[in-house]
């Protein structure tokens, strides 16, 4: 049997007095709304870490300080996302959820994960870019060791390097290209994505 644990998209900050993180997470938030504001005014990649100082009128070192890295605040704003993601496909119903076969399960978890990146494509794709290796976010190390234990308890050979396959099939930077560039509609996608797992999955 082989589990899956959850991989925090933000490490926990250190513990202080009651007053202390009460008046952190009052400016994490305030943060974090004028960090998608940026967003939602200029896009994704005009959120940097002087814009989000001058934005919130703090210093630069505040905003280093609270995310660490351009990479952490972008998957900051991701995680309730991605938490929520996360929860449905190891922990909610079928079929993207336990109680399906691993076909269901993979057809479900990738229809879900294109709707997820058209929707949060451009934080996506600004998180990857910042990082050294945009296959070292949590987030998609957990994608990729999910697929792999569906794949193994469907007795695909080397699961480890088909999941990576099909991660680079989901890859948020494709995905929005395919859909914003080149016209490519989502139902198309994920017609793919279905008879793909399908061809995948079927008995020799």
């Amino acid at each position: 049997m082989f589990l899956v644990s959850f991989v925090p998209l933000q490490p926990d900050l250190p513990l202080g007095s009651p007053h202390e993180r009460s008046d952190a997470a009052r400016n994490r938030e305030r943060l974090l709304c004028a960090a998608r504001e940026l967003v939602d005014e200029f896009g994704a990649e005009a959120l940097t870490m002087d814009a989000l100082a001058c934005k919130a009128k703090v210093g630069k070192g505040t905003v280093f300080r609270r995310f660490g890295s351009r990479a952490g605040l972008m998957m900051t704003l991701l995680s309730d996302a991605e938490s929520d993601f996360q929860r449905a496909f190891m922990f909610g119903p079928p079929p993207l959820g336990p109680g399906a076969s691993p076909a269901e399960r993979l057809t479900a978890f990738g229809e879900g994960r294109i709707y997820f990146v058209l929707e949060n494509g451009e934080l996506l794709k600004a998180a990857g870019a910042a990082t050294r290796n945009r296959f070292d976010v949590p987030a998609t190390k957990l994608s990729h060791r999910h697929m792999e234990v569906l794949l193994r308890e469907a007795g695909i050979a080397d699961p480890w390097v088909m999941a990576m396959s099909l991660t680079y099939a989901l890859d948020p930077e494709r995905i929005v290209d395919d859909v914003r560039v080149r016209g490519i509609s989502p139902k198309r996608l994920t017609d793919s994505w279905r008879d793909v797992v399908a061809r995948l999955m079927r008995p020799a």
